[in-house]
């Protein structure tokens, strides 16, 4: 399948800003502006209902019994009272997921958990205390059907992976096979940190299963530097001969202009955490750690040109965080825009729709 698309160049003098000095006060302003509004975005984001599928936003107890088992009979796992969780927001990034269960680590306090499907904590402590509870669980679980084909969804900066729900459920329904949903702490730590997170959850897939990549923004350049990290360091689990195809949904496979004016101001690197700074400022040191995929790829960018958006920092067509151009990646085998912002992209009907029919046909 391929997929066609026009860039809209067009870009209306009147609503261009220029950047000509870093002290000029109107542009700080902007900037500042157009980070508050970002910011304001992505809480509004967090805080929308979600259904029983995605409910996470609960953090009362459940049923306060030891699920670790009995502490009188095994000493190594500490006491768990069982209680809802966000599931990992910017604190929480994965490193195994098995028949539901996910296991994480929390960037600030460097201590780990295990949560369940419904984000339930089932156990905490060191990493080897949640592993024992995790083997005792499987024990007893049902065994899942078995899937060859597994898709991992991957959501962008600022994100969690309750923003890749609607992607999940269109995959599924369009037996896809098995959907993951990669849980990482986006602003709090490197794109070569959640590179090597992302390789311990592929590692401990079944060996045999072939992998595909959603992936949302930022979350592409993860994929990217893992695909490097494998072809530099090594393969033993012999994940490069088994990834089938990839889709990109706005990747920023250029840089990201609005990273490197946004780093103006001092406050974006706190917010928005040392993966941001590498896409903008740093982005030269980080690109020479990124593979192109070796398999095939398709890329899915927002376009606003249509709808007469523009945002006054970038130049050109844009999904108001991503320039279309820096979507671009030399080998890509299909592209595709769609007219929706940038964190609507893995919900748009039409991109989800180009998503599946990709993957298929793969």
């Amino acid at each position: 399948m391929r997929v066609s698309g026009t860039i809209d160049r067009a870009f209306a003098p009147h609503c261009r800003l220029r950047i000509h000095s870093v002290g000029n006060r109107s542009v700080q302003v902007n900037l500042v502006i157009l980070l508050l509004w970002l910011v304001a975005a992505c809480l509004a984001s967090h805080s929308q209902p979600v259904d029983a599928q995605d409910s996470d936003q609960d953090d009362a107890p459940q049923k306060a019994t030891p699920v670790n088992g009995d502490p009188s009979a095994d000493q190594s796992t500490r006491i768990n009272l069982p209680f809802k969780t966000y599931g990992g927001t910017q604190f929480w990034t994965d490193h195994c997921h098995k028949q539901g269960y996910r296991i994480q680590s929390n960037w600030a306090t460097n201590h780990w958990r295990l949560l369940d499907a419904a984000d339930i904590r089932r156990a905490w402590g060191t990493r080897e205390q949640c592993e024992t509870v995790l083997n005792r669980l499987l024990v007893d679980a049902s065994p899942e059907p078995e899937s060859k084909e597994y898709v991992i969804l991957l959501h962008g900066l600022m994100r969690t992976h309750q923003s890749m729900r609607s992607m999940q459920r269109a995959l599924q329904q369009a037996d896809c096979g098995k959907v993951i949903c990669f849980s990482y702490a986006s602003t709090r730590r490197t794109v070569g940190d959640h590179a090597e997170a992302l390789q311990e959850v592929l590692t401990g897939l079944p060996d045999d299963v072939q992998i595909s990549f959603v992936a949302h923004s930022m979350g592409n350049i993860v994929v990217r530097h893992l695909l490097a990290d494998l072809e530099q360091n090594g393969d033993p689990a012999g994940l490069l001969k088994r990834c089938r195809c990839m889709v990109m949904l706005g990747p920023p496979n250029q840089g990201a202009a609005i990273a490197r004016r946004l780093s103006y101001i001092g406050l974006f690197g706190a917010v928005a955490g040392k993966g941001a700074l590498e896409l903008g400022p740093n982005w030269s040191e980080l690109v020479g750690k990124l593979a192109v995929p070796s398999f095939p790829f398709a890329i899915i960018a927002g376009d606003l040109s249509a709808k007469n958006m523009r945002n006054p920092i970038l130049d050109g067509a844009s999904d108001f965080v991503v320039q279309v151009e820096e979507t671009h990646l030399e080998g890509r085998e299909s592209f595709a825009t769609v007219p929706v912002l940038h964190s609507t992209l893995m919900k748009d009907e039409t991109a989800q729709r180009l998503v599946i029919e990709f993957l298929q046909s793969h």
